[in-house]
């Protein structure tokens, strides 16, 4: 849906924040440059808190729904889903703001800026923060980040539902425990071919409110300090006409971790000077001597305080009650009957089925007697929300979720198996302390439901409570703790097993793989998980989900975690096969395509029309996700890239023509001078349920269709 927004009205709102903030003293233009912004009552300006976070739901202040975590929302491979997610997700903010404004709660979580989507590129599976974001690939972590920032912010001409934020601003994706000193050292290519294709698409298209910048350097610059990214990249190259807020506490870690300044003043000046507006922490207190001394201009000051109050401007605060079509949003739609539906449905769509073997899933209630379900993610609560996450009104775990489906017909038997990463469960036991308890249920089973995994206790922010690994980084992609042990005592049971795994990043579950007969990736699948899952499982839902990360089979093949070259990372640049590939997930019915065809086989300037004719041949009713591919038939370049998607739904027999728009872009590839060009040669299409490689072929036993095209002449597109 495209959306013009007023400029007219936007410019009106510039103006009134011009002269609001012409009418303030230094001291009061300098509180309004933290994140906890003063009240004015002389200028009729209300205490405003910047700092809230609604990544998969609103976050940290009481009762909300839910979501999926951000990495399982990315696996829908579904942009108009991922809009209506985040259109709940800011309708049940206003309903929140609504209600705290009636009774002047102004405190931290309580405003309608919040800090989300994470568009950061997931390039490294030991990432602790992957989870948060839409995956390793930059066209869909743009497509899903786009369509996030629209359904947080809103279709109204004149007014911001929400102002979301894309962070964190650039080339951020770990190791957790070095970000405050840690410089990303990133060639021009690889910056604007992975690193900044997503910010610039949620800042051009998406229109977004705020860009919020990285506490790490990035070629020696300090993000939320960083002439080339703030003003050169994204104020002057892009035309962002938003606001910049720093990450929390960034702007001491330029004296303190990265030494690029001497003291507090001198790192307040650098990151006001290079275009950080709003200071998450306190450091900008000292903008009042850096005035006084010269060292910050106070135009410039002014500056970013028109850019903050044209904000809150178009958010209709200053306005009369009424004025936005959003203020009379009632509290009573939060964690509503229509909430919790829409909340189940994310969290089927997300579900990815790995391996079927012999069609074991969708498993037959009425032919089972008795069910184990084991494991240590079988009634973890944690390990359905991830991270950033809010408080839901009753969580469905896997085990809840399969004793609700089945009731009193079928016996559940359950155990947690194993601690999640210690030994033991027990702390004066021997340990693996229930083996004994796992071989009797297994033993009494007709068939067992195996739930492994992590949480975000295992993988999350640096300082995250209980995080077991200190960093947030995972240090391997093993199973953690005894987990594993487990896995080969219930497979020595004999019994048929179903392997469910929650986590929000990849694990190298190679011996799972080659023994066991169907693999469920669950990931973090929000409140509502539990239920989602058992209805998979027992196939009132057909698995659509798909991986947007590299299941790697080891550690071994990736490049060093602090190399950011993109050279032997994800999809795009692996050499080595994968043991679940991107883009890659099963379904229980079968989808065949035919008739693919190009509305020309020369790259011309409006792009290129694709057709593809997609059947469902099996016998259930599914949803395809349909991925086209290009390859640049040219050395050096990257392997097959996503460069569009779609979903589709069908009954067994029917059939339906998908249409997808390839653009110009679509053929182009940045070179080392960070030129974007189509080069004059032969292109690659492919189209199909999976990418072209090797892997994804022998897994799901079909080519995605190809069709060649060429480029009579170069383009340059920047």
């Amino acid at each position: 849906m495209e959306l013009v927004r007023n400029e007219a009205k936007t410019e009106e709102y510039r103006e009134r924040a011009r002269e609001l903030v012409g009418q303030m003293t230094l001291e009061e233009k300098v509180f309004q440059t933290l994140n906890g912004a003063a009240e004015i009552k002389r200028l009729g300006v209300k205490a405003y808190n910047w700092w809230n976070e609604a990544l998969h739901g609103v976050a940290r202040a009481g009762v909300a729904t839910v979501f999926p975590q951000a990495i399982s929302l990315a696996a829908t491979f579904d942009e108009d889903f991922i809009e209506q997610v985040a259109d709940a997700i800011s309708t049940e903010g206003r309903a929140k703001f609504n209600m705290q404004q009636k009774y002047d709660d102004t405190d931290i979580y309580k405003g309608l800026t919040f800090w989300s989507p994470n568009v950061n590129i997931f390039r490294d599976p030991r990432w602790g923060r992957g989870h948060e974001t839409f995956g390793e690939d930059p066209y869909l972590t743009s497509r899903l980040g786009v369509r996030f920032v629209e359904g947080l912010q809103g279709h109204d001409e004149n007014y911001l539902k929400a102002a979301a934020c894309a962070k964190h601003f650039a080339v951020h994706s770990g190791p957790e425990d070095l970000r405050h000193s840690f410089n990303a050292v990133v060639s021009k290519q690889d910056m604007y071919e992975t690193y900044l294709p997503a910010f610039k698409a949620c800042v051009q298209e998406g229109k977004v409110e705020a860009v919020m910048g990285a506490y790490n350097r990035t070629n020696g610059d300090p993000c939320c300090g960083s002439k080339p990214l703030l003003l050169d990249i994204l104020r002057k190259e892009w035309g962002f006409k938003g606001h910049v807020v720093s990450d929390c506490w960034a702007i001491k870690d330029f004296h303190e971790g990265h030494l690029v300044t001497n003291s507090a003043l001198e790192s307040v000046a650098m990151a006001m000077n290079n275009g950080c507006d709003l200071n998450c922490g306190q450091l900008f207190a000292y903008l009042s001597e850096a005035v006084e001394q010269g060292l910050v201009p106070e135009e410039r000051l002014d500056e970013a305080l028109v850019n903050l109050f044209t904000a809150r401007m178009k958010l209709g605060v200053f306005d009369e009650k009424g004025s936005t079509p959003y203020d009379e949003i009632p509290y009573s739609v939060v964690d509503s009957k229509e909430m919790r539906e829409l909340n189940l449905q994310a969290a089927e769509k997300c579900i990815t089925l790995l391996k079927n073997e012999g069609q074991m899933l969708p498993l037959d209630k009425g032919a089972l007697k008795t069910i184990g379900v084991i494991g240590p993610n079988a009634d973890n609560r944690k390990a359905l929300v991830g991270n950033y996450e809010g408080t839901a009104s009753r969580y469905y775990t896997i085990s809840e979720g399969i004793q609700d489906y089945v009731g009193d017909e079928v016996r559940v038997l359950c155990s947690e198996g194993c601690h999640l990463y210690k030994d033991k469960i027990s702390d004066l036991s021997q340990g693996s302390d229930r083996l004994a308890e796992v071989r009797g249920i297994c033993d009494a089973s007709d068939v067992v439901i195996l739930c492994l995994g992590l949480d975000a206790g295992l993988e999350g922010e640096e300082g995250d409570e209980g995080n077991q690994y200190a960093s947030g980084d995972k240090p391997g992609l093993d199973l953690p703790g005894k987990q594993q042990e487990l896995l080969e005592v219930a497979y020595e049971s004999g019994k048929p097993i179903v392997l469910v795994l929650l986590s929000g990043s990849a694990l190298a579950v190679t011996w799972a793989d080659e023994h066991i007969p169907a693999i469920i990736q669950g990931w973090y699948p929000g409140a509502q998980g539990g239920n989602a899952i058992a209805r998979v499982l027992f196939g009132e839902k057909n698995p659509e989900g798909r991986l947007p990360v590299t299941f790697y089979r080891t550690t071994e093949e990736l490049p060093e975690f602090t190399d950011y070259a993109m050279k032997g990372r994800t999809y795009r640049y692996m050499e080595t096969q994968a043991l679940y590939p991107f883009g890659y997930g099963l379904s229980y019915t079968d989808f065949t395509y035919s008739d693919a065809s190009v509305s020309s086989d020369r790259v011309l300037e409006e792009g290129i029309t694709l057709r593809v004719t997609v059947s469902n041949t099996g016998s259930r009713q599914g949803t395809e996700t349909v991925q086209a591919y290009v390859k640049v038939c040219r050395e050096g370049t990257p392997n097959p890239q996503l460069k569009g998607i779609c979903k589709v739904s069908l009954k067994p027999g029917e059939k339906k023509e998908v249409t997808m728009t390839l653009p110009l872009t679509a053929f182009a590839l940045y070179d080392e001078q960070a030129v974007n060009r189509v080069s004059k040669g032969e292109y690659l299409i492919y189209v199909g349920g999976s990418q072209p490689d090797q892997r994804s072929v022998d897994l799901t036993g079909k080519e995605p269709l190809k069709l060649k095209v060429a480029a009579d002449q170069e383009f340059i597109l920047n």
